[in-house]
């Protein structure tokens, strides 16, 4: 299978199951999007008289195309179904992360919020130590031969429970040596409780902060308000700049979301990086169709355009010295994750789990409080194996839509709450979010083949 494009210069063949990414010319491109369906004097002549090209050039550009084929770099075959659920079978029992709900309570009141400002649909609330303790006790016995372990303080606002996060780090840090283990910890805030303490311990203690900004002061004010309506844009951002300058730059990422209200999210990356921040993502809200905040179908050409847009600022700033991160554009067109985790996908509910204040056990933070998928409690562990199964059964070859789509080995079939909350199955798609992926990995790739070919 291949996906052909072309954006501003580069015309880019994508061979789906090598991953092989082919810049070439427009002949070839055209040439490549013919190989399949008509024979060699058939495209020599065609394409010798659409481009007033030598018969001579065009047949030898026919052969180096059959050559990459013959070498599995181009129409190389799908062999990977096969293989689909071998990673989960093996790992099968063994839990190498947690998202810990220590605080079921916010301090800021999100209209778009997926958490329902953080209650997930149920009742305020924030976790002991004790149940912390037990999540964390869990995590080792369930780990098998497993030294890394990822660790995520999450809410709500996770800093509304600062002690015992720093009381369960201390705990972790205190076993690692008797277990083997190595923890790694992430913190998700709003910003509103950082202060010199927050920041000291984060530089110590945590691999990496999500720190939440949508971008423009009158956007983010518009939906990250507190209980009174008042903005906070003016608290966070000097907070965000001081943790930030203290990391040395490094080691976090400015998470902002779009919504209808502004599908021209480059806008809000431009604010971020002129207050300094050059680690970024800005996602897509996710919500229901009936939701003021929910994208429309009209927004959805603008958001391209947004990621092109994007794609080619990236790359100007590179040339200028200048480089900035965005999360949806990380790929590694020459490695990356191996073959099995493309296939079989995030890993929630088998090898990663959310824990709520209770010690309950769900598949991950977007499905806490759907009691249907509560797998059971850190004391313990998985009961309710069915719905395990379920998601242990979820891979890319699982979704029948996915079969046939070029991007199928970077998504490995999408995030399966977006795909409940939109079709009731964890093995359904979410038809708009397929969409938006596919537009971001061409522009990525475009990106990443832009910079090498600069590199030579």
């Amino acid at each position: 299978m291949i996906h052909r494009y072309h954006l501003d210069d580069y015309y880019i063949v994508l061979d789906t199951c090598s991953g092989g990414v082919h810049v070439v010319d427009e002949i070839a491109y055209e040439l490549i999007g013919l190989y399949e369906s008509k024979t060699k004097d058939e495209i020599v002549s065609e394409l010798s008289q659409r481009f007033h090209e030598d018969p001579a050039e065009v047949a030898e550009c026919y052969d180096q195309v059959t050559s990459l084929k013959e070498n599995g770099q181009l129409f190389a075959p799908d062999t990977f179904e096969n293989m689909a659920g071998e990673l989960k079978a093996r790992t099968s029992g063994v839990v190498k992360a947690l998202c810990l709900h220590v605080a079921h309570t916010c301090n800021l009141n999100c209209s778009y919020c997926f958490a329902s400002q953080g209650k997930y649909h149920g009742e305020r609330a924030v976790m002991s130590f004790e149940v912390g303790k037990q999540a964390l006790d869990f995590l080792v016995e369930h780990s098998g031969s497993r030294r890394n372990l990822e660790v995520d303080f999450f809410g709500g606002e996770p800093l509304m429970n600062f002690q015992v996060v720093k009381d369960l780090v201390a705990y972790a840090r205190s076993i690692e040596k008797e277990k083997g283990k190595n923890f790694r910890f992430t913190l998700t805030t709003n910003g509103m409780l950082i202060d010199d303490d927050v920041i000291d311990f984060a530089n110590r203690e945590c691999s990496n902060v999500v720190l939440s900004l949508d971008g423009r002061k009158e956007i983010h004010d518009r939906f990250r308000v507190d209980y009174a309506g008042k903005g906070s844009w003016d608290q966070i951002v000097p907070k965000f700049q001081k943790l930030v300058a203290a990391r040395g730059g490094k080691n976090y990422y400015m998470r902002g979301t779009f919504t209808h209200a502004n599908p021209d999210f480059l806008k809000d990356i431009q604010v971020m990086l002129d207050l300094g921040f050059n680690e970024l993502s800005m996602e897509p809200v996710v919500c229901a169709e009936d939701d003021p905040s929910a994208l429309t179908a009209e927004d959805l050409p603008i958001v391209m355009r947004q990621y092109e847009d994007l794609a080619r600022l990236m790359l100007k700033r590179w040339k200028e010295g200048r480089p900035f991160t965005f999360y949806h554009y990380m790929i590694d067109l020459t490695g990356g994750p191996c073959i099995y985790k493309r296939i079989s996908g995030c890993g929630s509910g088998t090898e990663y789990m959310a824990v709520t204040p209770w010690g309950d056990l769900y598949p991950c933070h977007q499905f806490v409080g759907e009691e249907k998928f509560r797998l059971g409690d850190v004391w313990h562990g998985v009961q309710n194996t069915a719905v395990r199964q379920d998601f242990a059964d979820c891979n890319v070859y699982a979704r029948e839509e996915c079969r046939d789509c070029w991007a199928k080995l970077y998504c490995s079939g999408g995030c399966a709450a977006n795909a409940y909350h939109a079709t009731g199955s964890v093995r359904g798609v979410y038809k708009p979010g397929c969409e938006l992926f596919r537009k971001r990995m061409e522009c990525a790739i475009m990106l990443q083949a832009a910079m090498q070919m600069e590199k030579r």
